[in-house]
């Protein structure tokens, strides 16, 4: 546990589903309505230091989660899941966190590319 991660020091009303060594809460900043974050309890920076059985639960989450939000909004009709790890990749909290974001048709102009629109110019191909 780090003193100064927020996720750390995550308030127990927030945490909305365990999975043994993980656990996911809602963003507080979120992209679309249901954005969630699954991280492991045990405080590292980098998805390359995940143990398999913390990727193992955070993949069960994942699943379960993305489940339980498409009963919940028929209209989310996909996701994004993903990893920002390091600086460069816009981590802003460093404390590995995986973002699972419910997708509705038309929340985009032009969704095409995915998370290729991270970097300007490159999810138009």
């Amino acid at each position: 546990m780090e003193t100064n991660c927020p996720f750390c020091s995550l308030p127990p009303d927030r945490i909305i589903a365990t999975d043994g060594p993980c656990i996911a809460f809602r963003d507080a900043f979120p992209v679309t309505p249901g954005h969630t974050l699954i991280i492991p309890r045990r405080h590292t920076p980098s998805f390359r230091d995940v143990t398999p059985d913390e990727w193992a639960a955070a993949h069960r989450l994942a699943k379960k989660l993305a489940a339980d939000l498409q009963a919940e909004d028929p209209a989310i009709t996909g996701f994004n899941f993903g990893i920002n790890d390091g600086p460069a990749a816009g981590q802003t909290v460093f404390h590995c966190h995986l973002h699972l974001i419910p997708r509705r048709a038309g929340d985009h102009p032009a969704p095409k590319g995915g998370v290729r629109g991270v970097i300007p110019g490159k999810a138009h191909y």
